[in-house]
C-alpha cells in the first residue's frame, strides 16, 4: 500500500468514468457509485488506523517528478491534521448517496459521475505538498460543483451558479500569482525553482515583511473566500439554497473546510510572522461572522437559507480557533470542522427529505408535523441540538475547546473575542430551536401536513450514520483529537520557532 493516498485520489475518479456508458439502468447507477464511495471510506478507514498518531511528520509520503523544468512534484503526503479532512471526506459521500437516493431524476449518470469525481478532487486538496498541485485539485473542485448546482440546482440556479463562480477563481487567480510569487522569490536561496511545499516552508519565513504580507493576502483571499469569512460569505446563501440535496450537503461538510484547512497548513506555516501579527484581525472577522451570521438566521423565512447562514456562524468559529493559535483552540478548530461537517451536512439531508414530501421550504407552510413525521422530528431534534452545542453531542466539544483557547491565547490578550463569541452560541439556540418550534410542534396549521409520510428504512439508516459520529464525537472525542494533537503541536512549535530565529536576525 505504498500509494494508498493515490489510490483515494484516483480510484472514485477512474472507477467512476464506467457509470457515463451504463445505459438507462439507473438503480444499477446508483447502486454502484454507492459500492465505489463505500469502498473508498474503507481504504479511508485502512489508513486511519495505519497512521502513527505520535508521529508529528508527514507519513505515506509520494513523491514523483512532474514537470522537470520548473521542479513541479506530483507530491502527497497525510499528517494529523489532513487524516481527519480525509476522513470528513470519505465518510460524507456514501452517506450522501444513500440519503439522497431518489431526489435526482434526470442526467442520473452524469450527476453520480461528478460526486465522485468531485470526491477524488477533494482528497487531492488535503493531500498535496506541492503548491501547483494543490492549485490543480484547488481548481478541479470548481467544474464538478458548477455542473452540480447549473443542471440540478434550483429556479435561480444560474445567478447562484455564476457568483460561486466569480467568487472562487478570483481567489484562485490571485493564490496563482502568489505560488509563482513565492517560488521565484525563493530561487537563489534554494538554488532552484520549486513549488515544494516542503521545501518553501523552511525558508519563506524570512521572505521582507512587506513581500511576505502581500503572499498572505494572496493566498489569505482564496482561503477565506472558501470559507467563507465575513466579508466574502455572500455567495454561499444563494449557492447553499439553490444547489440540490447532494450538492448542499458536500458543500457545507466538506468544501468550506478547504478554506480553513489552507489557512491552517499554508498560511501559518509559510508566512508565521505575518499570520501571528494579523491574528487579531481574523479572529474579529470570525467573531463578526459568528454573531452576524446568527442574527441574519433569526430573519429567515426559508429553511434551507437559514442553515446556509448558520454556516456564516459556525465557520466563525473555526476562524477563531485558528486565529487563537493555541493548542486548544486549534484541535477545536480542527474537531468543529468535522462538528460541521456532520451536524450541518445531516440538517441539509433533513431539508431535503422535508423538501421531496412538501415540496416547500417555507417556514410558513410548515407547523405541527412532528404529530405527522415523530421519526423525523426526534432524529432532526438530535441533529439541531447538535448544531447548537449541546453537552454529550459533538458540536459542544469543538466550541468549549475554541473558547478555552481563545481565551487563553496570548495573541488575543483581550478576552473580549472569546466573550463575544459565547453569544453565538445563545444565538444558535434561538434560531434553530425557534426554527423548530415554528415547523414541528404546535398544532397541524395545513391540511397537507396531516399526510406527509415518515422517513423510510434507508433515510432512518443515512441519518443514524451521522447520528452515530454526533454522539461519539460528543461522548468520547479522544478518538480522533489523539491524531491531530502531535501534528498540531509541532504546527505552533514551527510558528514559534520562525518567531525567534526572525527577532534574532539583525
Amino acid at each position: 500500500m505504498n500509494n494508498i493516498l493515490s489510490i483515494l485520489i484516483f480510484a472514485p475518479i477512474v472507477l467512476g468514468i464506467p457509470i457515463l456508458f451504463f445505459g438507462k439502468n439507473e438503480k444499477l447507477v446508483k447502486i454502484y457509485s454507492l459500492v465505489i464511495s463505500t469502498g473508498v471510506f474503507g481504504l479511508a478507514l485502512y489508513l486511519f488506523s495505519m497512521y502513527n498518531a505520535a508521529n508529528p511528520d508527514y507519513q505515506f509520503i509520494e513523491r514523483y517528478q512532474w514537470v522537470k523544468d520548473f521542479n513541479v512534484f506530483y507530491q502527497l503526503g497525510v499528517d494529523g491534521i489532513s487524516i481527519l479532512m480525509v476522513m470528513l471526506t470519505a465518510f460524507i459521500f456514501p452517506v450522501t448517496i444513500l440519503g439522497v437516493w431518489n431526489s435526482v431524476t434526470t442526467r442520473i449518470k452524469e450527476f453520480y459521475f461528478l460526486l465522485l469525481l468531485l470526491m477524488g478532487a477533494l482528497f487531492g486538496v488535503f493531500l498535496s505538498l506541492d503548491l501547483i498541485l494543490f492549485y490543480v485539485f484547488w481548481e478541479l473542485i470548481l467544474i464538478p460543483m458548477y455542473f452540480i448546482i447549473g443542471f440540478w440546482g434550483g429556479k435561480n440556479k444560474y445567478y447562484a451558479n455564476i457568483k460561486f463562480f466569480l467568487y472562487t477563481m478570483f481567489g484562485s487567480l490571485l493564490m496563482l500569482v502568489a505560488i509563482i510569487w513565492i517560488s521565484q522569490y525563493l530561487t537563489p536561496q534554494l538554488g532552484r525553482f520549486t513549488t515544494d511545499y516542503l521545501e518553501l516552508r523552511k525558508v519563506s519565513p524570512y521572505i521582507p515583511e512587506k513581500i511576505q504580507l502581500w503572499l498572505f493576502i494572496f493566498f489569505g483571499i482564496s482561503f477565506v473566500i472558501k470559507v467563507p469569512m465575513f466579508p466574502f460569505h455572500t455567495w454561499l446563501p444563494d449557492a447553499h439554497t439553490e444547489a440540490p440535496t447532494a450538492g448542499s450537503i458536500i458543500l457545507a461538510a466538506v468544501l468550506l473546510k478547504m478554506g480553513t484547512y489552507g489557512l491552517l497548513r499554508f498560511s501559518m506555516e509559510l508566512f508565521p510572522l505575518i499570520f501571528v501579527s494579523y491574528a487579531w484581525l481574523l479572529a474579529l472577522l470570525g467573531v463578526i461572522g459568528i454573531i452576524y451570521g446568527a442574527l441574519v438566521c433569526i430573519a429567515q423565512k426559508d429553511i434551507k437559507k437559514l442553515v446556509a447562514y448558520s454556516s456564516v456562524s459556525h465557520m466563525g468559529f473555526i476562524m477563531l480557533g485558528i486565529a487563537a493559535m493555541t493548542v486548544e483552540s486549534i484541535q477545536g478548530g480542527i474537531i468543529q470542522m468535522v462538528n460541521h461537517g456532520l451536524s450541518t451536512g445531516a440538517l441539509f439531508m433533513f431539508v431535503g427529505f422535508l423538501y421531496e414530501r412538501r415540496h416547500t421550504r417555507e417556514i410558513a407552510d410548515y407547523g405541527g408535523i412532528l404529530k405527522t413525521i415523530p421519526i423525523f422530528g426526534t432524529l432532526f431534534l438530535v441533529i439541531v441540538l447538535s448544531s447548537i452545542g449541546l453537552p454529550g453531542l459533538n458540536g459542544f466539544i469543538g466550541e468549549f475547546m475554541i473558547l478555552i483557547g481563545s481565551f487563553n491565547s496570548p495573541l488575543l490578550s483581550n478576552h473580549t473575542y472569546a466573550i463575544a463569541a459565547t453569544s453565538g452560541v445563545v444565538l444558535s439556540a434561538v434560531y434553530l430551536l425557534w426554527m423548530y418550534q415554528r415547523v414541528l410542534l404546535g398544532p397541524i396549521t395545513k391540511e397537507e401536513n396531516k399526510t406527509i409520510p415518515d422517513l423510510n428504512f434507508r433515510e432512518i439508516f443515512a441519518s443514524s450514520l451521522l447520528l452515530i459520529f454526533i454522539v461519539w464525537i460528543g461522548v468520547y472525542p479522544n478518538t480522533f483529537l489523539s491524531k491531530s494533537e502531535s501534528s498540531v503541536k509541532k504546527l505552533i512549535e514551527n510558528v514559534e520557532t520562525a518567531k525567534k530565529n526572525l527577532l534574532k536576525t539583525p
